[in-house]
């Protein structure tokens, strides 16, 4: 009976997973592509239309997971937060500096990273937690801004990272190396946006995720109810980091090269946007939020519409066709795409 409740509950969503796992094959059918790259000679070649679109849901993957950290913060415990960049970085540059900066062997230090990464970041997370949390509002969101800067800053200029230029992951597991079996990194990335949305469902629907919600409504409440606040906020944090930490992770390993811009604001400006427009507070509305920006911009960029005689390049005007995208979408969905089709819902129900 149990099993049956399960599958009637959450039959969506694994509908939506055996599409996923499937998909790298779907692609190659319908396009006569490999997912597995092209032979040539002794190793294989990543090209093809399902490669391609491979990269785009890994892409999409890393985002997802950091935009659902951060609505852990925002969106469940009513944390604003301008620094969440800086745990998203310090997961790139940490593979990065434990896989070309050691002797180490590549399986055993992206094992170790792992592990550095989910360790330090939750370190960090307690550290910056428990020093700025009993700021409020505004000014805690200010706060974590200058640390996330102070970072960007000091890595921007550090020799060993190579500053501005960054430097090159050359020395990655072949078996996760995007461009010799990208297929594997698909997977991986794949898991982790399935485990990284169950852990976050999971909490917010245990007795902590209520006492969560309530200090987002209002935290004197709860406080007065008997909870200890700084706690319950110390912990979302920590898991939020935590998992910005791997998505970061995720981003550098496919991009091969890690740099200051991981640790830029603007990361974190792209988590809360995409938080917005997909339904802050919601389980499914961030991964909507990040997966429609990443195909736009994938899609529309380089795209060119002629009208009469007059062709636009909208990759010259992205900037501006997204604010005015986000501007609409904010206007007929006030509550995100995925929180104003609840309320629409619970209406037509009642």
């Amino acid at each position: 009976m149990r099993v049956l409740n399960y599958l009637r509950d959450n039959w969506l969503y694994l509908v939506v997973v055996a599409l996923l796992v499937a998909l790298p094959f779907i692609i190659g059918a319908l396009t006569g592509s490999s997912p597995y790259g092209v032979a040539r000679g002794t190793r294989m070649i990543m090209s093809g239309p399902s490669v391609f679109w491979m990269s785009v849901l890994i892409e999409i993957f890393s985002l997802s997971v950091l935009v659902m950290s951060y609505n852990l913060m925002f969106g469940f415990t009513g944390v604003v937060s301008f620094g969440h960049a800086l745990f998203f970085g310090l997961g790139g540059y940490i593979i990065g500096l434990l896989l070309q900066r050691t002797s180490l062997e590549p399986n055993l230090a992206f094992l170790l990273g792992v592990l550095v990464v989910a360790g330090l970041c939750a370190l960090i997370g307690l550290v910056i937690g428990f020093v700025s949390l009993r700021l409020r509002g505004v000014y805690f969101a200010i706060f974590t801004l200058a640390v996330a800067e102070m970072v960007w800053i000091y890595f921007g200029r550090l020799p060993l990272t190579n500053g501005e230029d960054g430097f090159a992951l050359d020395r990655l597991p072949v078996w996760l190396d995007p461009s010799q079996n990208r297929l594997n990194l698909y997977y991986i990335g794949l898991l982790l946006f399935i485990l990284t949305f169950w852990l976050i469902r999971r909490l917010v629907r245990s007795p902590m995720g209520t006492v969560l919600v309530a200090m987002r409504e209002n935290e004197e409440r709860a406080r007065a109810l008997g909870y200890n606040t700084l706690a319950y906020k110390l912990v979302a944090i920590i898991v939020a980091g935590m998992l910005a930490g791997m998505a970061g992770m995720l981003h550098s390993t496919l991009a091969k090269k890690v740099g200051p811009e991981v640790l830029g604001v603007s990361y974190t400006v792209d988590a809360l946007l995409m938080t917005i427009i997909g339904g802050v507070g919601t389980f499914t509305g961030p991964v909507l939020g990040a997966a429609g920006l990443e195909l736009a911009d994938t899609l529309l960029r380089d795209a060119r519409i002629t009208i009469g005689a007059t062709m636009i390049d909208i990759g010259k005007s992205w900037t501006l066709l997204l604010g005015a995208l986000f501007i609409g979408v904010v206007m007929i969905f006030p509550y995100g795409v995925v929180g104003t089709w609840q309320r629409w819902r619970s209406r037509l129900r009642k």
